[in-house]
C-alpha cells in the first residue's frame, strides 16, 4: 500500500518538474525547479545503473519495462521489484 502511495507521489513530482519546462515559474523558483529536475534524473539514473551493475550474469535479468519503471518511480519501484524477486520466507 505504501509503495503505491509512493508511486502516485512520484508521478505528481515528475509532473510538477516537467510542467516547469512548458510553463516556467517565476525567476527564483524556476531555477530551483530546474536544478531539482536535473538532480532527479541523475539520481534515478545512478540508482538504475548501480542496480544493473550489482546483478551478476546468473541472476534474472530486468526487462526494459522494469528498468523504465525503476527509473521513473525510484526507490518505490525498487522496493516492489525486490519484494517480487526476493520474498521473505
Amino acid at each position: 500500500m505504501f509503495i503505491n502511495i509512493g508511486r502516485v507521489l512520484m508521478v505528481f513530482i515528475w509532473f510538477f518538474l516537467l510542467l516547469n519546462l512548458v510553463h516556467p515559474a517565476t525567476k527564483p523558483l524556476k531555477y530551483f525547479i530546474d536544478v531539482a529536475l536535473i538532480f532527479m534524473v541523475v539520481m534515478h539514473g545512478l540508482q538504475l545503473i548501480l542496480l544493473k551493475a550489482t546483478q551478476s550474469n546468473s541472476t534474472l535479468k530486468m526487462s526494459k519495462k522494469e528498468q523504465v519503471k525503476i527509473f521513473f518511480f525510484g526507490a518505490f519501484e525498487l522496493l516492489a521489484w525486490q519484494k517480487k524477486h526476493f520474498p521473505k520466507n
